[in-house]
Parts: structure tokens; sequence; C-alpha cells
């Protein structure tokens, strides 16, 4: 199956030239990588893997610029089976991630999506580190409609992170919702679940990929979740996030005091707290002033020029 490589970029570091040169020594070699790069003043460097790169720039003051927008631009503009998002910073941890995100597609033909474990970075923090753990374990699971049950919100879960879709399902479906602020992965994912696909996480297809973040950025990326959410309350009303969060938090809990790391308890809880009120002005974006927005978000470019009746 032909598979092409979708990746914005806006203000890489050094981590885009290994996501590039990792890629072009897949075993399933991508026909080529396309690269979204905002006009921001840097130039790219794709000397590493130059015959199948194609760069094509972006207006970054411009609503063009967009989650949901800017990925499905490069969408079309490609013309394989299969094409893979994947983020700047997420980078391939072994030579068989296309390979194996295209052979589970292939085998499972009413998956329309199937995405990647995503491994913490060993210098990331050990909350950052647990997190990942949990968000991302070591099984793989085929999600469908039936599931919603006993996992909730998670039946929902992908992550363009790095995330294989099939390109002539995606497209029947409707792609995904623009203008996104945030979660456009899940929230086309939820779609195609309720219209009969399947979604698979792929543990063994892995990159490397984590962050740290200040509190004031769980803040501002939590307050753009809860935007996201208020967004689109037919999804997450029906299925409630918080419940996978407070499950997040008891899990490292009882972790940590097994391990008597009572400092990262501490600090479990500043971040939790941070990260709830962030999510808790996201949803009710709609009563605070838009010079407050502005300071808030992460995605500024989502708020220009829109009403909240646009959001």
């Amino acid at each position: 199956m032909k598979i092409d490589v979708i990746i914005p970029v806006y203000r890489p570091t050094e981590k885009l030239h290994k996501v590039l040169y990792r890629l072009c020594r897949q075993t399933h070699l991508p026909e080529q990588i396309i690269l979204l790069h905002t006009r921001d003043g840097i130039k790219l460097d794709v000397s590493v893997c130059k015959d199948r790169v194609s760069v094509t720039e972006i207006p970054i003051l411009e609503k063009e610029f967009d989650h949901g927008r800017t990925r499905e631009q490069g969408i079309w503009m490609s013309d394989a089976d299969i094409v893979v998002m994947m983020t700047q910073d997420a980078v391939p941890a072994d030579p068989f991630l296309l390979e194996k995100l295209s052979e589970v597609l292939n085998e499972h033909p009413d998956a329309v999506a199937a995405y990647a474990r995503q491994i913490p970075d060993q210098n990331c923090g050990l909350l950052e580190k647990y997190t990942r753990v949990f968000n991302y374990p070591p099984k793989s699971q085929i999600k469908s409609q039936k599931d919603l049950p006993k996992l909730g919100i998670k039946t929902y879960f992908c992550s363009n992170v790095c995330a294989a879709y099939r390109r002539g399902v995606y497209l029947e479906l409707g792609g995904f919702p623009h203008p996104a602020i945030f979660n456009e992965d899940l929230i086309f994912a939820a779609g195609a679940i309720q219209n009969g696909w399947k979604i698979i996480y792929k543990a063994d297809a892995r990159v490397i990929h984590s962050h740290e973040y200040t509190y004031r950025e769980l803040i501002r990326r939590n307050f753009d979740q809860g935007v996201s959410q208020a967004c689109h309350s037919e999804i997450f009303e029906k299925v409630k996030s918080e419940k996978e969060g407070i499950h997040l938090i008891c899990t490292l809990v009882k972790k940590l005091l097994k391990e008597r790391k009572y400092l990262q308890i501490i600090q479990l809880f500043v971040e939790s707290g941070c990260k709830y009120l962030g999510y808790q002005m996201g949803k009710h974006y709609r009563q605070l002033p838009k010079s407050f927005i502005m300071k808030l978000t992460m995605n500024h470019n989502y708020w220009r020029g829109r009403n909240d009746e646009d959001a």
C-alpha cells in the first residue's frame, strides 16, 4: 500500500531532522513526506531526505493554518492509499513504524485508522513518563462502538502525533473538523466509529514523544481542550472525559505511593489542578472576554476573526 506522511511544521527544533532521517530509513518507505510549513522565518533543512520531501508554505497569520484544515490540505495533496499524520517532534523509534501501521490496516479492512504508541524520551520527568505509559500501554487494541460502555471516551481516542488513515475512507467520512482548536483526531475517530468503522491502537508501532510543560502551559493546553469539548458537545456530553482523568490520577497516586515518591504526589496534584482549572475555563469560554481568551489559549490563530458562534 502506498504511504505518504504529512507533518505540519511550526518553529521546528533539531527533532524534525531526526524525524526526517528515520522516516527515510523505514522498511516501508513513504512515497513523499509533505511538510506544511508556516511562514515563521525559519528555513527548513530537508537534506537528509530531500528526494522524498515536499514543502508547502502556509501563512501562519491566516485562518488556513488550523489543526484540522492544515492536515486536510496535506491529504488533498496526496494520492496515497494511506496517509500518516505526524507531528514534527514524534521521532520513529525504529525502522518498522510505517510497515506496522500499514500492515495492521491491511489486516483489518474494517478499520479506518491506526495510531502508534508514544514512548517517553529518556530525559523526560517521572510524571510525564508514567502518564505516557498509562495512555499508551504495551498491548494493542481494536476499538469499536461496542467498547463504549467499558472504555468510555478512550473508545474514540486517536492521536495525530502519529496515526495512519485510509485516505479514501477519510474523505468519504468528511475528514477532520475545521476550524479545530484541539482534538481533531478524536472527533474524527468518534464519527468514524459511530458510522461502523474501527480504530486500532498499534502498540508495536512506536514513536518517541513526550513533553515537559510548565504550569502555565498546562493551563493553556487544557483550556484549548475544554474549548474543543464545549464546541463538540454532541460527543463529549455523552461520553465524559473527566472520568478518565480521575482514573489517571488514582493510578499514578497508587504507583507513587508504592514507590514512596511523595514529592511527586504533591507535584501530581499541582499539575492536575492546573489542568482542571484550564479545562473548566475552556469549557466556559463563552463567558470570558476575548482579551482573556487570547491570554489563555495556545492557538491564537483559531480565534482571529471569529465570534463565539463560529468557534
